[in-house]
């Protein structure tokens, strides 16, 4: 008998989890397609600017060091 209650309860517990998770899904505030293009174009415009500012740098830094051992 109080194995019932248990599974019962168990099953009242997932099925209220399972019910919560569908209303918040429910306020999720998809973007709209052109907000989404707008958004992957600019991570893309930036990761490679930053990508060329790291490899002057990186370049830079890799001259410097040569120069130093050459001394």
């Amino acid at each position: 008998m109080a194995d019932k209650k248990k599974d019962s309860a168990k099953k009242d517990k997932k099925k209220s989890f399972f019910q919560g998770v569908k209303q918040e899904w429910k306020k999720i505030v998809w973007p709209t397609r052109e907000d989404l293009t707008k958004q992957t174009a600019l991570v893309i415009v930036i990761s490679v600017v930053m990508g060329s500012i790291i490899t002057l740098f990186d370049s830079a830094a890799l001259q410097l060091v040569n120069w130093l051992m050459s001394i």
